[in-house]
């Protein structure tokens, strides 16, 4: 069985697990590292595990509305995974909000000076990119990073392609812009 699911296109894996839910497993295995490593360039590495586990239980949860047109399932995978990045983000912006008011505890002092540390290195790239709507961003990183093609972008994010050339479009001047106008 193994080796039937290691050749199997993603669709029928899905549809496979309906009944048998073991062959989901096959998906994991095939796509968890990658997406794991676009999480944690998105997030970091310390949630990137639970965002690939949760992403993945997710789509298990809802995979029966799985569309069994698409051979492959990393759109939707990484549509989930979007989702779940900006839920995320929401949260941890919260997060530092409530820090700031109350002040945080020492663990998380010595993670935001770490984290201000790493980030001090590449300032003028996140600023432009945390500038970028959320939207925006999305596609943008799932380009750059996932190296999507834009069909599979629109299919990730659930909008049309034409949508994608806009948000990428917007994304890449107002990105140039920023980073033209941090090395003058």
């Amino acid at each position: 069985m193994r080796e039937a699911t290691a050749t199997a296109r993603d669709n029928d894996l899905v549809r496979a697990s309906l009944t048998d839910p073991e062959c989901f497993a096959a998906l994991f295995d095939r796509h968890a590292p990658h997406l794991h490593a676009y999480i944690a360039r998105r997030l970091g590495p310390d949630v990137a595990d639970d965002v690939v586990s949760d992403t993945f239980l997710d789509a298990f949860r809802r995979r029966h509305v799985y569309n069994p047109d698409h051979t492959d399932a990393r759109p939707w995978l990484y549509g989930i995974a979007s989702n779940l990045i900006g839920k995320h983000r929401r949260r941890e912006r919260a997060r530092y909000h409530a820090y700031a008011r109350n002040g945080p505890d020492e663990t998380i002092a010595a993670l935001v000076e770490e984290g201000v540390t790493t980030l001090a290195v590449n300032r003028p790239l996140l600023r432009a990119l945390a500038a970028l709507k959320q939207g925006d961003r999305d596609a943008l990183l799932l380009v750059a990073w996932a190296q999507f093609t834009y069909g599979e972008v629109a299919l990730a994010l659930s909008i049309p392609v034409g949508t994608v050339r806009s948000r990428l479009n917007r994304a890449r001047t107002k990105m140039k812009t920023a980073l033209e106008a941090a090395d003058a």
